[in-house]
């Protein structure tokens, strides 16, 4: 597998066959609401390694995964986060995530909490 068919998969949980390891104990709570969704985003950077998003209360994804730069939309729909994401000039397509929250950590979980997911830190 190409190295940036790989990282992709590291962004928004992308269905490539790997989850992102959190700790058993951790406790992350579902967010339905988009308010909610904004509220905790806002201002902050989502970092993972060799990853770091903005997403924007516009409607907007921008950031970098390696080298390459991270552009999309997002929208919020039945209490789900819908991307459309281009990392790296490759259209990775629509899915909607859910979405859950333990202080300083998002999870986002493709494929409306049924695929992968992907945790990030809240800078």
């Amino acid at each position: 597998m190409p190295i940036r068919t790989a990282f992709a998969a590291m962004v928004f949980g992308l269905s490539f066959g790997m989850a992102a390891a959190a700790p058993a104990w951790a406790e992350f709570d579902k967010i339905s609401d988009e308010g909610e969704f904004q509220n905790i985003v806002s201002g902050k950077v989502l970092t993972r390694p060799l990853v770091k998003l903005e997403v924007s209360p516009q409607g907007e994804i921008s950031g970098r995964g390696a080298t390459w730069e991270i552009t999309g939309q997002w929208s919020w729909r039945d209490g789900y986060f819908c991307r459309e994401l281009v990392w790296g000039g490759s259209n990775l397509g629509f899915n909607c995530q859910e979405v859950r929250v333990n202080r300083d950590r998002i999870r986002f979980t493709s494929d409306r909490g049924r695929g992968d997911s992907a945790d990030f830190r809240l800078r």
